[in-house]
């Protein structure tokens, strides 16, 4: 007979450890409180225009495919992926930068800003591609049990690195302000400023630079798709619309959970939605960490996301823009320093028509605009609106052309959403930012330390933020749970 594991959410994380469960002989249901899988990677459609309302950045490639690659599955068995060229535009008061797509594209761009800067940005590169190799061939892979985990040789020969900043790096390297704030634009995948992020992780610069910006055709929401076709062609049961409210235990061993009013019994239990949030369905004793602990945290921001039709193409935008007009320090400021609804926002604007005419009618294009914002600020309808203005008078002026006008739709998520749809912990769109004190094992554990067989995993625990991550998350409590639970 197998062991039976509920897993709870449906997420990245989930998902990837529904996976390897099942392929270790496990028998697994997985229950989504919401009616569509995905957790955060979830689609909205609306008169022929598609959405991703979540993630939008396809990065790290080669973590998808070594995902897939362990079921024996090619990511091309499940989705056409395109490598966008150039990879993203970064708009500025006064110019324009264009991030291409290689190297070569890249440090002819730095030379038209900075002359002679392509000749440090080559050291800076490399200097991340020998840290992503460590980072993602070796670090991530532990699953923050001991501090001994990061002690390696390649670790102990680069200490410094994790107590240097991003930002003394960069600056250090660089002096024209757009160039700094162009490299120093990936870690705030990470959730932190890049003045409190470890100078190690430059490692997303070689995401960025050296790997490249990639998209799924038919969107991000083609990845969670082949995702659940693998789960069930595994054996995972999905179960959807199944709210859990409670986890419960007896002698520090839980042994059921409670969906939609009914008690249904399981020999693990794994949570992959908001770590906070799993730890409310438990009796306070059964919490390994308190309300203090969490408030504390450095979490990653919140996000202020609208999804707009348009009734035309659109001038002078790519698939992926950024919008640095405006101070790039200030308004990390107001998210991390005093939190605040920010005076000058930057923005992101997606545009996945530009290069995929399936996500939006012909003629037409499909906008996707985030602005980062504090968690748990107030959320109101006038706050929305407000700032919807703000970014599109902006976006006008930039782009050169007027869009207003032209606005079939929009519809917004902000925090009260993130709370609503997600469970997420003051409105948090990415989990827990990776500062130096909250990496590895210093990051809330995979297991509990309270409850025998209960596990958690994504953003807010082991490796971190962003959806990579996620998949290794997925495997590495797939693994803990393979060693302390083994078949029956």
């Amino acid at each position: 007979m197998k062991n039976k594991i509920a897993i709870i959410g449906s997420g990245f994380s989930a998902l990837s450890a529904a996976c390897y469960l099942a392929k270790d002989g496990f028998n697994v249901s997985v229950f989504e409180k919401n009616d569509t899988v995905g957790g955060r990677c979830r689609q909205f459609k609306k008169d022929g225009f598609t959405f991703d309302m979540g993630p939008s950045w396809y990065w790290m490639p080669d973590i998808f495919d070594k995902f897939f690659n362990d079921f024996d599955k090619k990511t091309s068995d499940f989705y056409q992926l395109d490598k966008l060229a150039p990879a993203y535009k970064i708009f500025f008061n006064d110019e324009v930068i264009t991030i291409g797509d290689t190297m070569e594209k890249i440090c002819e761009e730095f030379e038209r800003i900075e002359k002679g800067s392509s000749i440090p940005l080559k050291k800076f590169i490399n200097k991340a591609a020998d840290n992503y190799n460590i980072a993602i061939n070796k670090i991530v892979l532990k699953p923050g049990v001991s501090p001994l985990e990061l002690v390696t040789k390649d670790t102990v020969t680069r200490l410094d690195q994790f107590f240097k900043t991003i930002s003394s790096d960069v600056r250090r390297q660089f002096k024209n302000p757009k160039l700094i704030s162009t490299l120093e634009f990936p870690v705030l995948f990470l959730g932190a400023k890049p003045s409190n992020t470890p100078s190690f992780y430059s490692f997303m610069n070689y995401a960025d630079f050296g790997l490249g910006t990639w998209h799924p055709k038919g969107g991000m929401y083609q990845i969670i798709l082949a995702m659940r076709q693998l789960a069930e062609e595994l054996g995972v049961t999905i179960n959807v619309n199944s709210n859990v409210t409670n986890i419960n235990v007896e002698n520090n061993t839980s042994t059921s959970i409670t969906v939609n009013g009914k008690t249904l019994k399981f020999d693990v239990v794994l949570s992959g939605a908001d770590y906070h949030h799993s730890e409310t369905l438990l009796d306070r004793k059964y919490r390994q960490y308190s309300e203090k602990y969490w408030n504390n945290k450095t979490f990653a921001p919140s996000s202020l996301l609208f999804y707009v039709g348009f009734d035309k193409k659109l001038k002078n935008v790519n698939h992926h823009n950024l919008f640095f007009d405006t101070n790039f320090e200030t308004h990390a400021e107001d998210i991390y320093d005093n939190p605040k609804w920010p005076k000058e926002p930057l923005f992101y604007a997606n545009f996945p028509s530009v290069t995929d005419n399936s996500m939006a009618p012909n003629g037409k294009e499909n906008g996707f605009f985030l602005i980062p914002i504090a968690p748990n600020l107030e959320d109101t309808p006038q706050l929305r609106e407000q700032y919807f203005d703000i970014i599109m008078s902006r976006f006008e002026k930039l782009t050169q052309q007027d869009v207003k006008n032209s606005i079939i739709f929009k519809e917004s998520f902000c925090v009260k959403d993130f709370i609503e749809a997600y469970n997420s912990y003051k409105g948090n769109a990415y989990g827990m930012a990776n500062t130096l004190t909250q990496t590895a094992f210093l990051r809330p554990n995979l297991k509990s330390k309270k409850v025998n067989n209960l596990y958690f995993t994504g953003q807010l625990t082991v490796p971190g933020p962003g959806v990579p991550p996620a998949l290794i998350s997925g495997k590495l409590v797939a693994e803990l749970i393979q060693k302390h639970h083994q078949k029956l």
